[in-house]
Formats: C-alpha cells, structure tokens, sequence
C-alpha cells in the first residue's frame, strides 16, 4: 500500500477505536436499536435527495445496509448496552478481519501469502490473549452477538469488493436506507414506542452530538474511506488494518472511561502492532504490483 493510503487507514482505525467510547455514552441515554435507526436515518436523509443513486443493483444497495446496518451496528449497540465493555468489544469485533479474508479468498480467489498468514497468526495471539482475560463486563450471549456483528461487517466489506468503483458517499447514504427498516422493526419490538420517544424527548445535546457523529465521522467518513482502500487492494492487505481499532478503542476507554489497561492489553497490542508490522511488509507491496499489472 502506498504511504499516504497507509496513513488513511490509520484514520479510520483511530476513528472507529475512538467511536467505542462515544457509543457507549449514546447508549447510555438512548436504547441501541433506536440509536442505529437514528444514525443510518441521518445517513441516508437528505443525501438521497442530493446524490444521485449509483449505478449498482439495488439488491446491492439492500445487502449492505442490511449486514452494516443491523448486522453489524444493530448487534454491536445491543451487545454493548449491557453484556460487553468498549475496549472488549472493539477487540472481539476484529474477527472480521479474518472472516473477510477467508471468504474474499473463497469467493474471490484472492491469494493469501505465507507472510499475511504468520502476520495474521501473530494479530490472532494478541486476540486471544485478550480474550482469555475478560474484564467481568462480559457474557457469553454478549461474545455471541458480537461475533455476529463481526460477521455482518465481513458480509458488507464482500459486497462492496463486488459492486466495484462507486460513488462511495452516495452509496453509503442509500444504502442506508435499507438499514433503517430492520432497526426500526427490531427498535419496535424490543424497545417499544414509548421509550423510543422518550429517549427522543430527553437527550442531552450530547447524546445528538453522539448520533451525528456515528453519521457524519463514523459511517461518511469512516466506511467511505475503507471501501475506497477496498476497490484498491486486495481484501487481506486492507482488512488487517482494523486490527488497531481495538488499540484505540482500548486506548480511548482508559483515557476517557477509566477502564484498566493491565500488562496482558499492553502485550495484546504490541502483538496486533507487530502483526500489521510484518503483514505490510515486502508481500504487501508485491500483492499491490502484482494488481496493478492486471487489465483493466
């Protein structure tokens, strides 16, 4: 990967590290279904009526709101509501990672080299270093849910390999739309109309605050950088990238929330530090020559 697509994905891991933290204050002032339903509400309205609709499927524009929007956000702010802890949930969520790369080399032949493979094992023992250390805030319901959620991520970072080069904001705005039902459906359900407006009525402008930075930092900026580094490069040398969202969100949840930060998350980062290390070493850059030499 070039350095200066390097650096943005540094961004956007900082971003969605950092967005733990901010998720778990809108939670506390807003249930998590509702919360979904009103940061992909504020994605898709107005751009819609601004950017035109891409040209892509809408069978597309309906599988990515569906796996982002309730496969992943909607299961992450469940879980995160009460069953798992920022810091953690950053962590478990990069599974993704490796169900990305898996299903990217089943589908789509993309290669996995030795060298992406030890560095992956290496990010792999950070995990699970972590994992095998809980901080007393998580369930095994919890853990589910989140792989889940990790799951619908790796779904909608495949749909968009597929669709190819896109208008980004514009896709990410309509296929908002289609997040919106399932969140509300399930918000209905679970949460019901009454706390639903309640939790309307009583936010802190914090809270809002929350909300539109989940739409405008989150998701806009966040999602369209990464799904422009996907259309790039290969699956395996961009998803690993997300294995510092946990190294900030950790970070973030010390800094701001007072969760500990014991020596077993110190080595667990220096582990997924060292792993991105390796993995965008020299077979990086031979991955990315090797596409750039293929017709276009």
């Amino acid at each position: 990967m070039r350095i200066q697509h390097q650096l943005l994905a540094l961004l956007v891991a900082f971003i969605w590290g950092t967005n733990f933290v901010f998720i778990r204050q809108g939670l506390d002032e807003i249930p998590p279904f509702w919360f979904a339903t009103l940061r992909f509400f504020f994605a898709a309205f107005p751009l819609i009526f601004i950017l035109p609709r891409p040209r892509v499927p809408w069978r597309m524009l309906a599988a990515y709101g569906f796996f982002i929007g309730f496969g992943q956000f909607g299961l992450l702010f469940w879980a995160m509501r009460a069953s798992i802890s920022p810091g953690l949930a950053s962590l478990v969520i990069q599974s993704q990672v490796f169900i990305t790369i898996l299903l990217a080399a089943w589908l789509f032949h993309e290669p996995v080299r030795r060298r992406q493979q030890l560095a992956l094992l290496v990010c792999l023992c950070g995990l699970l270093l972590i994992g095998l250390f809980t901080d007393g805030q998580t369930t095994v319901s919890g853990l589910m849910v989140i792989l889940l959620a990790a799951t619908g991520w790796a779904c909608g970072n495949l749909v968009i390999k597929h669709v190819g080069k896109v208008n980004i904001i514009a896709f990410l705005a309509w296929s908002a739309v289609f997040a919106i039902p399932p969140l509300l459906l399930m918000s209905l359900v679970l949460e019901g109309p009454a706390l639903m407006l309640e939790a309307t009525r009583q936010a802190s402008l914090h809270a809002w605050a929350v909300v539109l930075w989940q739409t405008a930092g989150n998701t806009l900026i966040g999602y369209g950088l990464w799904n422009m580094l996907l259309h790039q490069y290969p699956a395996a040398m961009v998803t690993p990238w997300a294995l510092m969202v946990p190294v900030f969100g950790m970070s973030a949840s010390a800094l701001m929330l007072g969760e500990p930060m014991p020596w077993w998350k110190l080595t667990a980062s220096a582990l997924i530090m060292a792993g991105l290390v390796l993995n965008l070493g020299r077979a990086g850059n031979r991955a990315a020559k090797e596409k750039n030499r293929q017709p276009c």
